[in-house]
């Protein structure tokens, strides 16, 4: 009777967490963040204890599993809404490498050492750091590597070309600059920079956007272009 109740337990967990983990959205499989190990963790030991404390009901165990797919499902939304909420629950991505020069700073925020960032860059099949102009560390704990423009596969310099001229009204050195994220105008962003809100709102307004709520994300990159993605609009209800 004992093992008949654990087979049965067991194949009801299993479809149990495959039908969670599929409401809790395909973020789960393609990323983890400390929030989602924290997840996984949990749903995981709650799941064993089904399987094994057969004397206890099964409701004990798979209530408080619902509740943590709903905690996640509703972060999720959160998360959405909000970029603080996010940097909160997934963290922040974080420049290792600015302008080909270590961040040391942001190596001892993270808890890297030499060793760790070598290993980072050997996986991107990059075996020298003064190749490197820009690395990310993604809230994944993945790094993102930029090789410097003179390392790429075909390079201005060996063509003999010129650098690009500037076509826009700001240039500067680095990475493009988020300045609007989900509609919200980011002042630090537009400092960097050297400009304010009345000039992001001009040149928005050349991209015939009037609102900057219509705008999901828009940034601009070293020779001064304006990158803007605009919200989705609802969809008519049939």
């Amino acid at each position: 009777m004992e093992f008949t109740t654990i087979l049965l337990r067991t194949l009801f967990t299993y479809f149990f967490l495959l039908i969670l983990l599929r409401l809790m959205g395909k973020r789960e499989l393609g990323k983890l963040s400390v929030f989602d190990v924290v997840i996984s963790i949990m749903l995981a030991e709650m799941a064993v204890l089904a399987i094994d404390q057969v004397d206890r009901p099964g409701i004990y165990f798979y209530v408080p599993m619902v509740m943590i797919a709903l905690l996640e499902i509703g972060m999720s939304y959160l998360s959405m809404r909000s970029k603080k909420i996010r940097d909160v629950v997934d963290g922040s991505a974080d420049l290792i490498i600015e302008n080909g020069e270590i961040r040391e700073e942001a190596m001892r925020r993270n808890r890297l050492n030499m060793d760790d960032l070598m290993v980072h860059l050997r996986q991107k099949n990059i075996n020298n750091l003064a190749d490197v102009e820009f690395a990310i560390l993604e809230p994944t704990g993945q790094m993102s590597v930029f090789p410097k423009e003179s390392k790429h596969a075909v390079t201005r310099e060996d063509l003999h070309m010129d650098p690009p001229k500037p076509v826009g009204p700001v240039t500067f050195q680095g990475l493009p600059i988020p300045l609007i994220l989900d509609g919200k105008i980011r002042d630090d962003a537009l400092g960097k920079i050297g400009q304010n809100k009345f000039w992001l709102k001009k040149e928005i307004r050349k991209h015939g956007i009037k609102d900057v709520k219509e705008i999901s994300f828009c940034s601009i990159d070293n020779q001064g272009k304006l990158f803007i993605d605009r919200k989705d609009k609802p969809r008519p209800k049939h």
